[in-house]
């Protein structure tokens, strides 16, 4: 039996947990239903496991037989995320999301399906691993600073050793067909910033605006003109994205309020373009508030790192999928996505790749289907095997080069 024979034999048990995973999504770093749910799914396994109790994380260590110096062996690290998004679901399937205004838009239930998968794949060839395996099941992937903190606890050092290497995988609802695995060498997803602007004037009658410190109209000043200012400021071959996604002022139609404000995320894929974007923020804030006579506060917040894949993680990558699944179902990824990824801070740390597998579901065109964060997103079962077995292969070939 090939290892994707053995994963195409347990993927109605990895069907089993991501449905029940997908019904009862948990939103950030507290997720104790799912974390207790991926300890009964490692039950029986032979692993050395520590679950967090501050965060809802687990970490399990799977000491391979393989190695001729087991306590100079390498170790491998695979990572999968298991946090909700705030998002209400909006997708008729049979194992819907029954909490209100929680769903797994983002397809981390498939991930810790494949990671369980791919624990029993290696624990029934623990005698093939020249080395130890490091299972990353971590929560608050989205916006909690998840792997932060999971590091800050000693994750990447939780066989005794430093890992070498590290991979995860991120299933995608669009852009590439069902199956196919997708990544690239240097950026592979942009850093994140949050930006919180409030301007504050003075209020008044919305009837007297000549006696009052309006600072709506500055505040939608801000937001156009910095629209403007970065198509104007910053390279148009180096990329920067500023979207504002919420505004906020005032308490009825009549009245002028004291503050208004807006909170933007800012997208970039290079330190020093990063670095100009907030200055450029600055610069445009202020200049707009003395105009417009108001105070303005900018709280820029760096929230996570550029997803930056090793070389040579990735090529290894590329050449196991290609030899697991065909060549004919790998994808090397033209330019970088927009979104983020706080796999990002280990990649910082160890060398290793995020990988990308697309799980679109049959009767849905990839260029057409809601993307991740969607209510609409939906993820095809069919990639459990595949996605538990590329894990597998992974830490195999990794720990035996």
């Amino acid at each position: 039996m090939t290892l994707l024979d053995d994963a195409a034999g347990i993927s109605a048990d990895l069907a089993d947990l991501r449905h029940r995973l997908h019904r009862r999504p948990e939103i950030g770093l507290k997720v104790q239903r799912t974390q207790q749910a991926v300890l009964e799914a490692l039950d029986g396994l032979d692993l050395e496991i520590t679950a967090g109790s501050d965060i809802g994380s687990v970490t399990a260590v799977l000491r391979g037989e393989g190695a001729a110096d087991p306590e100079n062996a390498p170790v491998v690290l695979l990572r999968a995320d298991m946090d909700a998004l705030p998002v209400h679901e909006e997708v008729d399937v049979a194992f819907r999301s029954t909490v209100d205004g929680a769903m797994h838009a983002c397809g981390h239930d498939l991930h810790t399906a494949m990671l369980v998968g791919a624990a029993r794949l290696l624990s029934d060839r623990r005698d093939q691993l020249g080395g130890d395996v490091v299972l990353m099941f971590q929560p608050g992937e989205e916006g909690y600073q998840g792997a932060a903190k999971m590091i800050d606890g000693g994750v990447l050092g939780a066989a005794g050793r430093a890992a070498d290497k590290a991979f995860a995988l991120h299933v995608l609802p669009n852009q590439v067909s069902r199956g196919t695995v997708a990544s690239r060498s240097g950026a592979v997803m942009a850093a994140a910033d949050g930006l919180f602007v409030t301007a504050r004037g003075l209020g008044g009658h919305a009837a007297s605006p000549h006696l009052a410190h309006d600072p709506v109209p500055a505040i939608c000043e801000m937001v156009m003109a910095l629209q403007t200012a970065i198509t104007r400021r910053i390279d148009a071959f180096e990329a920067a994205v500023l979207t504002v996604g919420k505004l906020k002022a005032g308490t009825k139609h009549t009245v002028i309020p004291d503050t208004a404000g807006f909170e933007a995320t800012v997208r970039t894929f290079d330190r020093g373009v990063r670095r100009k974007v907030r200055d450029v923020v600055h610069q445009v804030c202020h200049g707009i508030a003395d105009a417009h006579g108001v105070e303005v506060s900018i709280e820029y917040l760096e929230e996570c790192p550029v997803t930056m894949n090793d070389v040579s993680a990735t090529d290894f990558a590329f050449q196991t999928a290609s030899e697991l699944f065909g060549e004919q179902r790998t994808f090397a990824l033209p330019r970088p996505l927009t979104g983020t990824e706080d796999f990002s801070r280990v990649l910082e740390r160890v060398p290793g790749a995020m990988v990308l597998i697309g799980a679109c579901p049959e009767g849905r065109d990839p260029e057409m289907a809601p993307s991740n964060h969607s209510p609409h997103a939906a993820f095809d079962d069919a990639v459990l095997p595949d996605g538990a077995a590329l894990y597998a292969e992974l830490a195999l070939r990794q720990l035996n080069r």
